[in-house]
């Protein structure tokens, strides 16, 4: 019998996935502890810096700013990994780490991991749109909407307010407010956390003063949750994305297909915790960040086209989803798809 040609071994692999990726996902607790006191302690160190400079000059602080604000994405995975259980093998410290690095990155630990755990679940399923993923019509569904709908999802769509308005909206405001959240523990979860991010700016105000206070948190903020944002939208927004209806829909496809290898330089991979592995993370969200390069690496058939960093700019034209030639495009697009007037 001849030996199996790659690709063979390949869907092999796929098919046997829940098998190989067992043994990554393992928690190690000192690595786990080690990434909490090299990402913590960094970030309140820069953080007394930050309130030294602002003393001199706004000017000083800027650095600072986008220092701790790449380093409050790396809380944010230490806290995303918690919400997976796959940061500790104990579930009570996975709650309490993730409680107070939810708190840091505003966002109540029990609301996001239920609202994150049915996107994992649903993600790539046209059918299944709506739970923490971003808003995304198809070119039919966009085309019967009113002109109000179209105005409101390219008022949505625009950079500006997908990469700046919109992250601050969700972090300041949304995410305040148990607006999805229905079991009595996930609206207790946002009301603690509420409680916990005023006795912060209650004792920081006192420290340094309100605005001194604002003016930095809100820095910092602005630059980590654009940031994160940025990353979700990359791992979701790409060309070759995988959608399919809901009968078509397949689990291991979607998190392979659907979700991207975004290649990082090493120190931003570092800072966002290997989060550009999203394809392993969406195959197996129980492996712990610092496992998903490893469990890619060492297993050809999860080893897919990357999107580098300067590739990865391209992805803010996509729009709207070509059910017809399955693939994203932007408005320009749909333009020359529609000479008539479409109300654009």
């Amino acid at each position: 019998m001849a030996d199996p040609t790659p690709q063979m071994q390949s869907e092999q692999t796929l098919r046997n996935w829940q098998k190989i990726v067992a043994r990554y996902q393992v928690p190690d607790a000192r690595r786990s502890v080690w990434q909490i006191v090299n990402t913590l302690v960094p970030y309140f160190i820069v953080w007394a810096l930050m309130i030294l400079a602002l003393q001199v000059s706004y000017w000083l602080v800027l650095p600072l700013v986008v220092l701790a604000g790449l380093l409050a994405v790396r809380i944010f995975i230490i806290f995303h990994d918690c919400g997976h259980g796959s940061f500790f093998e104990s579930r009570r410290a996975n709650e309490i780490v993730g409680f107070i690095t939810g708190t840091l990155v505003f966002t109540a630990y029990f609301a996001w991991r239920h609202e994150h755990a049915i996107h994992h679940a649903s993600s790539g399923d046209l059918d299944r749109r709506g739970h923490g993923d971003v808003w995304m019509m198809t070119v039919s569904e966009y085309l019967n909407a009113s002109p109000r709908e179209r105005f409101i999802y390219r008022l949505f769509r625009h950079p500006l307010n997908m990469f700046f308005i919109g992250p601050m909206v969700l972090f300041l405001i949304l995410n305040r407010y148990p607006v999805k959240a229905r079991r009595l523990r996930e609206v207790r979860s946002i009301y603690y956390t509420d409680l916990a991010l005023i006795a912060i700016f209650v004792i920081m105000s006192l420290l340094i003063g309100f605005w001194n206070f604002l003016i930095l948190q809100m820095s910092v903020l602005l630059v980590s949750a654009s940031l994160g944002v940025w990353l979700f939208y990359v791992q979701h927004q790409y060309e070759g994305v995988y959608w399919q209806r809901h009968n078509e829909w397949n689990y291991a496809e979607a998190a392979i297909q659907g979700s991207s290898f975004y290649k990082l330089p090493k120190v931003l991979n570092w800072f966002s915790g290997s989060i550009g592995y999203h394809h392993i993370h969406h195959l197996s969200p129980r492996i712990p960040n610092y496992n998903l390069q490893a469990c890619h690496d060492e297993n050809p058939a999860f080893q897919i086209k990357p999107i580098t960093l300067h590739e990865s700019f391209r992805c803010i034209r996509y729009r709207l989803w070509d059910e017809e030639n399955n693939r994203l495009i932007g408005f320009g697009d749909l333009r020359r798809m529609q000479p008539e007037p479409i109300g654009s």
